[in-house]
């Protein structure tokens, strides 16, 4: 009995790795399908997700990556403005938004800037970015985040109807952050985890 419980158990533990492993593959390849194809079309708006504002006393290059996405887009002529989106990091008492939107205008943006600064999660992201877009009367927007985290804001996007609301393109930031080994631990083990929560709370399809 000991021996049949431990092969049910090891079975287990194998096809719960197996399944992280395939969720971690699909990541990565929709990564770098995202990396591979920036957006082309003009939209009314970037929206720029937050993220930890500060990292070992120095800004954090996954949100600095993301909000120098989202100036190249406006240089580029393809956005006129940004939304900020993060609230509160808890861990430097640090709004994530105001922080970003002080590092866009150090990297030359001049153009409109809109902030969401309560959110603390991706669904608050797109859900609390909702009435700031709306009320900008953005109608096509360009979701802005690290390569790894754009395959669970698809799907997010879609599960919360945001894409009906909205015509939705996305934008990788090819930044430090997603190019490090310190921050692959991110998107190789953190990000499936967050997609199984997402998931067994309902949030994804």
């Amino acid at each position: 009995m000991r021996r049949r419980a431990a092969r049910i158990a090891f079975g287990a533990i194998g096809l719960l790795a197996a399944g992280y492993v395939g969720i971690a593959l699909m990541v990565w390849m929709r990564a770098r399908e995202r990396l591979a194809h920036p957006p082309r079309k003009p939209a009314d708006a970037a929206l720029v997700f937050g993220n930890r504002a500060y990292l070992k006393g120095r800004p954090n290059p996954c949100l600095t990556g993301r909000v120098d996405t989202g100036v190249a887009l406006a240089a580029a002529g393809l956005v006129p403005r940004l939304v900020m989106t993060g609230g509160l990091d808890r861990e430097d008492g640090r709004i994530e938004a105001e922080v970003m939107a002080r590092q866009a205008r150090a990297a030359g943006f001049q153009g409109e800037l809109l902030l969401e600064p309560v959110s603390a999660s991706t669904r608050e992201n797109l859900s609390m970015s909702r009435p700031v877009l709306q009320a900008a009367g953005v109608k096509r927007v360009i979701l802005v985040s690290e390569p790894y985290h754009l395959w669970r804001i698809e799907r997010l996007v879609r599960a919360s109807g945001f894409d009906r609301l909205f015509e939705v393109d996305y934008a990788a930031a090819p930044s430090s952050c997603w190019q490090s080994w310190g921050m692959l631990y991110r998107g190789a083990l953190r990000e499936p985890f967050a997609i199984v929560n997402n998931a067994a709370n309902g949030y994804l399809r």
